[in-house]
């Protein structure tokens, strides 16, 4: 989005019939997610804040969305309430669109009847909105007498500047496969998937060619092709990447076509998003220069642009990232839905390559530069995380760009969907809390149970118990942290750099283990009733940053397991 300020039922949808793709791709990530519905976090850490997200977060962010207009644009949209006064932003419907994907996660998570019932009416409501050739963008649809500066005389006519079109589209459609995989229904589907349909008809080569001028887009095109096999969504999602550049701005990325792009720069949130549309599209579609350059930007943050906290965007100038080492502590912005981009692109990542690197990223990000833009309370939020305040920053209730609200209130019931993966017989255990989870490998389906007090403490035991006797392999993520690695990259590096064992038994027996990037292997017989104790050593350690890190000169942090400690007032 354009820089944004810190102060700052009638169901007449039509249904369109939808083949829902249940064959494998041709072409995917070789290393492929267990869902989150598969995974019951029941920990002593998450399962309060997904908890509180689900009760407190989700609800106010509706009531929230109701008292600051989302949800009059939509009944003005569909003549169901008079008069075309809109909320302040175009993206506003984003946040009702993020607020049912949140929903959907955390009622799958734990059931919630009134939830439910509340979001089928506010999806009707939606689909009121919508316009008959498909399109749905309430800012446009109800035609107010003095239009909103950023959305142009015509449909498109500013998208690739200010207009937030085929932003807002795209999160329709992560919040349309949401709900359908949460709940079955296709009712948010099937308005996601007219709204595509005029996508596919608007744009592409002969056609507008125009790229997003905040991408997301590309990510909600690919989801939609992984659940309707509709290649047009994905062949779309590859177009938009491919018109994009090289004549535009660096700000939205736009200076260059993206697979010429190997530096990350301008706006933080939009770029997180691409890299990790780039992602999705070089695994299904096999191209590898898309892979080539996100592997060079990637390598140009972990090296010059990432903060301890594992937050991305240094400066609220454009809410961009900086140059190289431009990493100011008091002035950082390092917005929550950079931090929120930044897990997704980093899990794309290890998903293409299997390496626990950019789970490492991730989870420093998870802990640190994303939680902390929500209050233990869950109704109070941060946009930017700074590293440092004069009692100048302070938590907001509410904030006019509401992005960064409606995100969290997103994610933290997607949560579960990050700690496993899997590649045939090999299964992922890639973050520790505790949690039960059914997953079908190759040779059986194993129920495995973790049990730990993690982050606090670095003992998880891991219960296994395939439904037969069977040959695979556990790759557990030895964390660099453990070993001595306080970031991929030179950036950071401890200040005393100690050695502990990492220690793991089977059945009470201490076993030897090989580790293949970052990951300790364990290929057995495994059989009912098997238990395995991993013990990572936890040591309260300073952390240092390059020097050519001008800001921390002379400074260090303070940090344990994966928490980097600050001093803060009566919250996290």
């Amino acid at each position: 989005m354009k820089n944004k300020r810190n102060q700052l039922l009638i169901f007449c949808t039509l249904l369109i019939s939808v083949s829902i793709n249940t064959s494998a791709q041709q072409k995917d990530y070789p290393i492929q997610p267990v869902a989150f519905t598969k995974v019951h976090v029941h920990d002593n850490f998450w399962q309060p804040k997904m908890k509180i997200n689900a009760e407190v977060t989700i609800p106010y962010v509706i009531a929230q969305c109701k008292a600051n207009g989302r949800m009059d644009n939509f009944l003005r949209a569909g003549k169901k309430l008079s008069g075309d006064k809109m909320s302040e932003f175009p993206f506003d419907d984003t946040d009702v669109y993020k607020a049912i994907e949140g929903a959907s996660y955390s009622i799958q998570n734990k059931a919630n009847p009134k939830l439910e019932a509340y979001i089928d009416t506010l999806i009707g409501i939606i689909g009121g909105a919508q316009e008959p050739d498909g399109y749905l963008f309430t800012f446009r649809t109800v035609n107010a007498k003095k239009p909103h500066e950023w959305i142009g005389a015509k449909r498109w006519e500013k998208e690739e500047i200010l207009s937030h079109e085929l932003y807002n589209a795209g999160h329709l459609y992560e919040a349309a496969v949401a709900h359908y995989q949460a709940t079955g229904k296709k009712t948010l589907l099937n308005i996601a998937i007219k709204n595509a349909d005029l996508l596919v008809k608007t744009f592409g080569p002969g056609k507008i060619e125009e790229y997003p001028g905040h991408q997301i887009v590309e990510i909600g095109l690919s989801k939609m092709y992984r659940v309707t096999g509709n290649q047009k969504y994905l062949d779309l999602a590859k177009f938009f990447l491919d018109v994009r550049g090289p004549k535009g701005d660096a700000y939205n990325q736009a200076h260059k076509k993206v697979i010429d792009q190997h530096d990350a720069v301008g706006h933080a949130v939009r770029a997180a998003y691409m890299y990790t549309g780039m992602a999705d599209i070089a695994a299904l579609t096999g191209d590898t220069k898309y892979l080539s350059a996100i592997d060079d930007i990637w390598g140009d943050v972990i090296n010059k642009k990432l903060y301890i906290t594992g937050g991305i965007g240094a400066t609220g100038a454009g809410e961009a990232f900086g140059e190289a080492y431009q990493l100011p502590n008091m002035s950082a912005y390092a917005e929550t839905c950079a931090a929120i981009g930044n897990v997704y692109w980093n899990e794309r990542m290890f998903l293409l390559h299997g390496d626990s690197k950019y789970v490492d990223v991730l989870e420093r990000t998870l802990y640190n530069g994303l939680l902390s833009g929500v209050s233990l309370s869950g109704d109070r939020f941060f946009y930017p995380n700074p590293l440092a305040s004069m009692f100048q920053h302070q938590r907001s209730a509410w904030i006019s760009c509401a992005c960064c609200i409606s995100n969290m209130a997103r994610f933290l019931p997607s949560l579960p969907g990050y700690v496993y993966a899997q590649d045939k017989n090999d299964l992922y255990i890639n973050l520790f809390m505790g949690n039960t989870s059914k997953i079908a490998l190759t040779a059986t389906n194993v129920e495995i149970t973790q049990i730990t007090d993690y982050p606090w403490k670095g003992d998880v035991g891991i219960n296994i118990n395939p439904e037969k006797t069977a040959n695979f392999t556990l790759r557990i993520r030895i964390p660099g942290w453990v070993a001595q690695d306080a970031s991929p990259g030179n950036l950071y590096s401890f200040l005393d750099k100690k050695t502990a064992p990492v220690t793991i038994s089977i059945n009470g027996v201490a076993t030897s283990f090989t580790t293949e990037k970052g990951y300790a292997v364990l290929t057995r017989k495994w059989k009912k009733g098997d238990k395995i104790f991993l013990s990572l050593p936890m040591e309260t350690d300073k952390v240092i940053a390059n020097k050519n890190v001008k800001d921390d000169a002379s400074r260090f942090v303070l940090e344990r397991g994966p928490v980097v400690y600050c001093l803060e007032g009566p919250d996290n």
